[in-house]
């Protein structure tokens, strides 16, 4: 991997995490449940795009490992975390955005 790659993904992951953590920090204004609510929420859907992402991972694997030429190399950490840091920010802010008043 070059440097600016690496340099580009801990800069978007290191946003990505302020993000969150500024959101998360801005929900206790909010009610108890409603702030639960709302972080149960954005969980829930990160959790289910994450499946989805493996699912789909599992999938291509298999369809390689029968038919096809290639080999498969697995699943991209960084490409992962970066995902997954993405999807629970987004929903976060979607949900806080919807419920938050």
């Amino acid at each position: 991997m070059d440097m600016l790659t690496l340099i580009t993904f801990w800069t978007f992951l290191a946003i990505s995490l302020i993000l969150i953590g500024i959101t998360l920090v801005s929900l206790p204004k909010l009610g108890d449940e409603r702030k639960n609510f709302i972080k149960t929420k954005a969980q829930s859907y990160a959790f289910a795009v994450m499946v989805g992402v493996i699912l789909f991972e599992m999938i291509k694997k298999t369809y390689l490992a029968f038919w096809g030429n290639d080999s498969y190399a697995g699943i991209n950490p960084f490409t992962f975390l970066i995902t997954t840091s993405l999807v629970y920010l987004l929903s976060l802010l979607f949900f806080k955005k919807k419920y938050g008043g």
